[in-house]
C-alpha cells in the first residue's frame, strides 16, 4: 500500500511528498502524480514512484492511484472546472479503496463568501457524496502570496484591499508538513481541520517590512474596483486581478482569519512566522 500525492509538480504537492521523505515513509511507498512526470524525475531517481495522470482523464487518476492507502488530492488550478475534477479524484479514489483522502480547500469552505471558496465547497461536497473517508486541509493564504512582490512594496507600498483585516497565512511548508502529519498518522477520518498562522493585518505587514529594512513602508488600502485596476496595471489579466482583490475583500471581513490552532497541533511546533518569512526573503 502506498501514499499518492496528486498535483506534485506544483509548489505545495511537492513539499508534501519532500515531507514525507522527511518523516521517514519509505520512498517506495511514496506515489508522486502529475501531468508532466519529466518534471519528477529527481523524485523518481530517489526511489519515489512516478505516475502521470490528469484530474480530467478519470482512466489516468484510476491508473495512478492503483494500489493506494492513503491520497492527498491537491486542488487543481483551474478555477470554474474544481468541481468536476474533484467528483473525478473522489470516484477514482473510492474505486481504488482509498482509505483516507485529504484535499487542500480554502478556509470556512463552507460559508465563505470568497469567490475562490466556490469551487473548494463544492468538490467537498463531491467528496463526502463519494463516500470516501475524507480529510479537509483548510489553508488559510501562504506568506508566497506576498513574499515575491517585497521589492514592490519596498518602492510602491503595500496595496490592496483588506482594511484592518486579520489574515491567517503561513509557510506554504508549514501547511505541506500538516498534509504530511495526517498522511502519516491515525485519527483523522471525516475531520475538518482549519488552518493558518498567526493573524496579521497588512498594515502590520508594511510596519514588520519597515522595522527588518529600515525604509518606510506604508499601507494603501483601495476600493476593490480600484485595486482590481492596479493589478491589471501590472500585467495581470483582470480575472486573475477579481479574484485576488476578491481575495481582500473576504480577509477585511474576517474571512481569511482562522480561530485555534490546527496547523501547530498537527505540525507538533509553532509555525514560520511573518517576521522570520519576511527576514528569509530578504
Amino acid at each position: 500500500m502506498s501514499i499518492v500525492v496528486t498535483g506534485a509538480t506544483g509548489h505545495l504537492g511537492r513539499l508534501i511528498v519532500e515531507s514525507l521523505l522527511a518523516r521517514g515513509v519509505p520512498a517506495e511507498q511514496v506515489v508522486a502524480v502529475g501531468r508532466d512526470t519529466t518534471r519528477l524525475a529527481d523524485l523518481a531517481e530517489r526511489g519515489v514512484t512516478v505516475r502521470q495522470a490528469d484530474y480530467n482523464d478519470t482512466d489516468s487518476l484510476r491508473a495512478a492511484f492503483a494500489g493506494a492507502e492513503k491520497l492527498m488530492f491537491v486542488s487543481g488550478t483551474e478555477i470554474g472546472r474544481r468541481v468536476e475534477q474533484a467528483r473525478n479524484v473522489a470516484a477514482a479514489a473510492k474505486e481504488a479503496g482509498v482509505r483516507l483522502l485529504a484535499y487542500s480547500s480554502i478556509p470556512h469552505a463552507d460559508t465563505s463568501s470568497l469567490t475562490l471558496a466556490i469551487d473548494h465547497r463544492g468538490s467537498e461536497q463531491e467528496i463526502k457524496a463519494a463516500g470516501v473517508p475524507y480529510a479537509f486541509l483548510r489553508n488559510s493564504w501562504y506568506f508566497e502570496n506576498y513574499l515575491p512582490q517585497l521589492p514592490a512594496y519596498l518602492e510602491h507600498g503595500v496595496v490592496g484591499s483588506a482594511g484592518d483585516g486579520r489574515i491567517s497565512a503561513a509557510a506554504r511548508a508549514d501547511y505541506a508538513d500538516a498534509a504530511a502529519a495526517v498522511l502519516t498518522t491515525e485519527g483523522h477520518t471525516d475531520k475538518v481541520y482549519e488552518l493558518g498562522g498567526a493573524p496579521f493585518t497588512l498594515t502590520e505587514l508594511a510596519e514588520e517590512l519597515s522595522r527588518q529594512t529600515g525604509r518606510h513602508v506604508t499601507y494603501i488600502d483601495l476600493p476593490v474596483e480600484k485595486y482590481v485596476e492596479v493589478l491589471v496595471g501590472t500585467g495581470l489579466p483582470e480575472e486573475y486581478a477579481a479574484i485576488l482583490a476578491d481575495g481582500d475583500r473576504g480577509a477585511a471581513q474576517g474571512e481569511l482569519h482562522v480561530e485555534g490552532d490546527d496547523l501547530a497541533k498537527l505540525i507538533g511546533r509553532r509555525p514560520t512566522t511573518l517576521a522570520e518569512a519576511i527576514r528569509a526573503e530578504l
